[in-house]
């Protein structure tokens, strides 16, 4: 099983010193994450929705077989509430779409005190258009009913199961891919995450999608940089229980800022 791994956003100061040299300046840093990584989660995009030349600059910095998924602006989820959802939607493609074949899916988060509005949900996943893959995270649990189910199965959208955030998701697979996110771990230093709890996940994962699916995987725990830590954790469980992870910094490469 393709499983795709890498850390949501990569433009974190306190990742300098640690992940980043401390010489390196910061406009190096994105291809210095692509030469160990595979896959970023852009989170920019969603407190503001980049220019189309921004796309076209990462497009054109990023190694042939990288994947950028792109988490959709709160204009669309927090602002609009996912009502009259076509034009964000369209803006959010006519731009993100200038990554050509580097985009990955698009992330819809919800705000947590959004409850269950499956038509509201339904007309947001219409207005994308064929063949983008759309994950959306939960986080009020009334969303997790089996008509929700139902709708992001006849859609093929993923629901993003979510570790250590605002709700802890029930693990679905309700597309022919998944998409995971981990928030936030309970080892030390503050935030990440212990190799046994993602040995468990990686078994998980193995569980629950079957071998030709591909599988994205990001680390939104940045703090102290145990984000790329993590996810070299993980490609090694991964692994061990068969999965195929994508490339990963190694340990050298990985250290944690304090």
């Amino acid at each position: 099983m393709p499983l795709l791994i890498g850390t949501s956003g990569w433009q974190y100061r306190h990742w300098k010193g640690g992940f980043y040299p401390a010489s390196m300046p910061q406009s190096a840093w994105l291809a210095h994450y692509a030469a160990g990584f595979d896959t970023v989660e852009l989170n920019n995009s969603f407190y503001r929705l980049p220019q189309a030349s921004a796309f076209d600059a990462w497009r054109d910095r990023l190694p042939q077989g990288f994947v950028m998924a792109v988490k959709a602006s709160r204009y669309l989820t927090h602002v609009k509430r996912l009502r009259e959802p076509d034009d964000p939607v369209r803006l959010l493609i006519e731009r993100a779409s200038h990554l050509e074949d580097r985009l990955g899916p698009v992330l819809l988060q919800l705000p947590p005190n959004l409850g269950q509005e499956l038509d509201l949900l339904d007309a947001t996943l219409r207005a994308f258009p064929a063949g983008v893959q759309v994950a959306v995270e939960f986080r009020h649990t009334s969303w997790f009913s089996d008509d929700c189910r139902r709708l992001l199965e006849r859609h093929r959208s993923a629901m993003c199961i979510a570790d250590g955030g605002a709700v802890d998701s029930p693990l679905w697979r309700t597309a022919e891919w998944g998409y995971i996110r981990f928030h936030r771990g309970n080892a030390s230093p503050e935030s990440c995450y212990g190799s046994a709890a993602l040995r468990t996940w990686a078994g998980k994962i193995a569980e629950t999608w079957r071998p030709d699916e591909t599988v994205y995987a990001y680390f939104n725990n940045d703090l102290h940089g145990c984000a790329p830590r993590d996810a070299r954790v993980l490609a090694s469980a991964a692994r061990r229980v068969g999965l195929a992870p994508s490339r990963v910094p190694g340990r050298g490469q990985t250290p944690l800022t304090t």
